[in-house]
């Protein structure tokens, strides 16, 4: 098992089919929800996965500040096999790329709000009132970065 972290340009073809192949299959047909899940943003974005013998296991994009927010923000992230830790060690690879790439005094996500539970586990907190995306229920969560706020 290996996490591997790429800018798009970095990406080969068959990476970036896969990412996209993983994430149409959870955000659009696993959850119903027809939409345009490739974006534009995927070309600012670092995308992080953690891959096992070919297949991916976890996956999330980290975009740049002035991106979708004024702060870093880490979305479109995916655990393919739950309960067994791959969701904390893409999420922890997540903040560390976004701390490490812009050293920014927080971090949002956007959440589920059935995912808000996973996010709070580190140390994400809830900062808007619960609004439909794509007829899904999100609330914007922030991570205040420690240290960076001085």
């Amino acid at each position: 098992m290996r996490i591997l972290i790429r800018n798009f340009d970095e990406l080969s073809v068959y990476e970036l089919q896969a990412i996209y192949k993983l994430r149409v299959s959870v955000f659009v047909v696993e959850q119903k929800c027809a939409y345009q899940e490739v974006d534009d943003f995927d070309k600012k974005a670092t995308h992080i996965w953690i891959e096992d013998e070919g297949k991916i296991l976890g996956y999330a994009r980290v975009l740049p500040p002035d991106t979708s927010f004024e702060v870093p923000a880490i979305g479109r992230v995916i655990s393919v096999i739950r309960g067994v830790g791959i969701g904390k060690i893409i999420m922890e690879a997540a903040i560390k790329t976004a701390t490490d790439l812009y050293h920014p005094s927080s971090v949002m996500v956007e959440a589920q709000t059935y995912a808000i539970g996973f996010y709070e586990k580190f140390g994400f907190v809830k900062c808007s009132d619960e609004f439909l995306d794509e007829g899904i229920p999100h609330v914007k969560m922030r991570l205040d970065i420690k240290g960076e706020q001085e």
